[in-house]
């Protein structure tokens, strides 16, 4: 067995924020950072739907300067990076080329400074107009990805599907080595696809896509007509003991690590259940006006514009990321988080604390199985939650009978 880690040396050391005597954690002397919209600004806005061909992609800052810019354009399960420039200034970014793709679904990633020297990020989505009378799935994972062995291959459709099972037919899963795979729809939009058990490290999965002229509601026929492949990388789980305040990581099967965690108060708990990493950020801005979580004046209980080594693993918005701001005597002994897990880390995300050391030995499709929490099950279409859900209604849940 692997000689488990230790972080004691780790946790040594004061933290920026402390308890605020309610569950949840007080920002000291963070001082109430600017609102992102007012520090970074991106059109189309984000969540935008449909935009239109003619609206220009810009990033800027009315003061400070950019620091970095990263914009990623999904079409056709093919990932692509857009080519841009930051102006002298500092002030504005724009991509080499206006027009914006048809069907396409674009990521942003902005870190930027203010006038006051104050770091700043920003995540923000949103996909362009699709032709009229067509339809497009948006897959999950990438073209070529190597991800973990909980991956569920996932197709987020821009419109409802009136035909499910013309359209499930003309999505094929396979594998090699060969295994059973099994479509579930979760509504009309989304249709994933997974096997009875978490996929064998060394997999090749290929998906075809044969959507192009399918009618998928009457009138509205399918737009792509695509083949793309992932490999399935090593396998590793992390069993998070929100009781014991624990998250014991194996590596094919041995432990690797056991680390000291913090997850929901008693308040805002963590749910329970089977997770899996769909996004990997090294920082980004937590506000939790964003979940739900806010004050009777309207603004989030928690505004944080630089959370390092954050990993989604619900849509809902629950994470597990770096934390700098409580301290340290809190992780592995008490629960203080609006729901997430938090590792010990440091202002700026550091390689050496608990959070840094799990992000650079993680993969998008890694499995985070949380236990003996008070809280619910998650649901099985929050995030890539379908592992909570039985095999034999997992299978109830295609369309071709």
């Amino acid at each position: 067995m692997a000689a488990v880690l230790t972080w004691a040396a780790l946790l040594a050391g004061a933290a920026g924020c402390t308890g605020d005597g309610t569950g949840g954690i007080g920002f000291g002397g963070l001082g109430g950072p600017p609102a992102p919209e007012d520090v970074i600004r991106i059109s189309p806005d984000d969540g935008s739907r449909g935009v239109r061909p003619g609206e220009k992609l810009r990033i800027r800052v009315p003061s400070g300067r950019l620091e970095s810019v990263r914009v990623v354009r999904s079409q056709d399960a093919q990932e692509s990076p857009v080519p841009g420039r930051i102006s002298a200034d500092g002030l504005r970014w724009e991509p080499a080329d206006d027009r914006l793709a048809l069907a396409a679904e674009y990521t942003v990633d902005v870190v930027a400074l203010d006038g006051h020297g104050r770091r700043s990020a920003r995540h923000a989505r949103f996909t362009t107009h699709v032709p009229q009378e067509r339809f497009v799935g948006y897959v999950t994972p990438e073209n070529r990805a190597t991800v973990g062995t909980g991956m569920i291959v996932s197709l987020e459709f821009n419109r409802k599907i009136e035909h499910r099972a013309a359209v499930e037919r003309a999505v094929r899963v396979t594998a090699e080595p060969d295994v059973e795979i099994r479509p579930h729809w979760f509504g009309r939009e989304r249709l994933d696809f997974r096997p009875e058990h978490y996929w064998k490290p060394g997999t090749e999965v290929t998906v075809d896509l044969r959507l192009r002229d399918v009618e998928g509601a009457p009138g509205v026929y399918g737009l792509q007509h695509k083949t793309f492949s992932f490999t399935v990388g090593r396998s590793q789980v992390s069993v998070v003991d929100a009781a014991a305040h624990t998250m014991e990581v194996r590596r094919d099967g041995s432990l690797l690590a056991t680390v000291p965690i913090t997850a929901g108060a008693p308040k805002t708990t963590t749910y329970n259940g089977k997770m899996v990493v769909t996004e990997m950020l090294e920082v980004t801005r937590m506000n939790g006006a964003t979940v739900g979580f806010k004050k009777r004046d309207g603004k989030g209980e928690y505004d944080i514009p630089d959370v390092p080594h954050a990993m989604r693993l619900t849509d809902s918005g629950t994470f597990l990321h770096g934390n700098y701001w409580a301290p340290a005597d809190i992780f592995g002994q008490t629960n203080v988080s609006h729901g997430c897990v938090g590792l010990r880390d440091v202002k700026g995300g550091g390689p050496d604390t608990p959070a840094g050391w799990f992000f650079d030995r993680s993969l998008i499709g890694d499995v985070v199985e949380v236990v003996h929490s008070k809280d619910r099950k998650v649901a099985p279409d929050n995030g890539l939650g379908g592992w909570n859900m039985d095999w034999k209604v997992w299978k109830a849940g295609s369309a071709v009978k």
